[in-house]
């Protein structure tokens, strides 16, 4: 039986203070962010706006939240302080929602919205807008007369995108359905103006994503027409191999500004990729594969691979390495594989699985030997370690792929999608 999540309504959370991991207040929430969606399906919260203790309101995405719990919301303590933008895709939930009038599509009567439930899907992070709380009749919140009830929120219409046609609003919202790679193919064949307006539209991890699957010129040319500040921030959600290549294709004042503008650790792993080669082991590989400590049980390990931001590549491995399990770690020690991991009990250490026989790559192996070592032994990914032992990233297979293929690869259309959404 799928287990049922706790309803929320929205004005239960006006105010209420937004904590850290350890205790600290980070600030209070001051409203929440949801997006309209085609095809008869619920507004999607995207997050909070939370107030900060300089006053300055920012935006918390739900990916982010861990709990909202009584008087309280909890987050995984990553913050971005940049100030929040409402984009065009955006409608603020307390700001836009509330003392709307709209009407119940079964009986066409006018209603007020007083309030709004938000529920988070069952073993998933997304959070959609469940019901509305509403009064019949003319009149605003603090109208008291008129029936109150709580309907299902697809009894009331007044939410639909459809006749917006293929606006930008509408696109991102049918974009939501496509994969990555497929919303790059539809973006790709936009023109330049629409292009940049769905690129604007789109969230930060969101967009980051697709650029990972775009050509280098609409890379470039997206990454140019968006403010400094958000494009440091897309670039920070990208896989750091992926933010290294579409930065050295910029001119290098632009490079250095932006890197500038980044957080300082995720700055680093870019700057470290582009000390290297272009088409050697260290410029393809990945900083963030998954590392764990020689102490780290199976049930440690199971736990990470099950993540889902990982890629299949990453997730069919982890790396096993002595402290600091961040890269460049601590001395490299081998690499347990996931079916070993299903094959052993929970309790069991991944220092007692470890796969040693294979030969890490030194970071300046070229393209060609990376190639015939994933092929010789049958892997997905394979780890890079410098002269004295630490583990500095992993090679994938699909990078290795992406620079083994024509350069318009990526025109292929795989699913017949070449001529959808070609809003001009």
């Amino acid at each position: 039986m799928t287990p049922v999540t706790p309803r929320v309504f929205v004005s239960h959370l006006s105010g209420v203070p937004v904590f850290d991991p350890n205790g600290d207040q980070v600030g209070r929430v001051r409203d929440l962010v949801a997006m309209l969606r085609v095809g008869g399906r619920p507004p999607r919260l995207l997050g909070m706006v939370v107030e900060v203790v300089s006053r300055r309101r920012i935006f918390l995405p739900m990916t982010r939240v861990t709990g909202v719990e009584s008087g309280q919301v909890i987050t995984t303590g990553v913050v971005n302080m940049r100030r929040f933008e409402q984009r065009p895709t955006e409608r603020l939930v307390l700001g836009e929602f509330l003392d709307r009038r709209v009407r119940l599509v079964e009986t066409d009567e006018e209603v007020t919205i007083l309030d709004v439930a938000i529920q988070q899907l069952p073993a998933r992070r997304d959070w959609e807008i469940d019901k509305y709380f509403v009064r019949k009749g003319r009149g605003g919140a603090l109208r008291r007369k008129g029936e109150t009830l709580t309907v299902e929120w697809s009894a009331v219409k007044g939410f639909s995108l459809e006749e917006h046609g293929q606006g930008a609003e509408s696109l991102v919202a049918t974009f939501e359905r496509l994969r990555p790679a497929d919303v790059a193919n539809a973006l790709h064949h936009l023109t330049p103006k629409r292009r940049a307006e769905v690129a604007a539209a789109l969230d930060d991890d969101r967009l980051a994503d697709v650029l990972e699957e775009l050509p280098e010129d609409d890379q470039v040319e997206i990454i140019g027409k968006l403010q400094e500040e958000r494009a440091a921030d897309v670039l920070e959600a990208m896989d750091p191999d992926d933010a290294a290549d579409l930065l050295s294709e910029l001119p290098e004042e632009d490079k250095e500004r932006l890197l500038t503008l980044m957080r300082p650790g995720d700055a680093a792993d870019v700057r470290r990729l582009l000390s290297y080669e272009e088409r050697t082991a260290g410029g393809l590989m990945t900083t963030e594969p998954v590392i764990l400590r020689p102490d780290a049980t199976v049930a440690d390990a199971l736990a990470r691979v099950r993540q889902s931001d990982l890629s299949p590549a990453l997730a069919a491995q982890v790396y096993v390495c002595r402290s600091p399990d961040e890269t460049p770690t601590g001395k490299y020690l081998g690499t347990v594989h996931f079916q070993r991991l299903l094959r052993d009990p929970p309790f069991t250490l991944v220092s007692s699985l470890l796969d040693s026989d294979l030969v890490p790559l030194p970071p300046d192996t070229p393209l060609s030997v990376v190639t015939s070592y994933l092929a010789a032994y049958n892997l997905v990914s394979v780890p890079v370690v410098d002269e004295s032992g630490s583990l500095l990233g992993a090679v994938t297979v699909d990078d290795v792929l992406d620079h083994l293929l024509p350069d318009d690869w990526r025109e292929t259309d795989f699913h017949g999608q070449e001529g959808v959404l070609r809003g001009r």
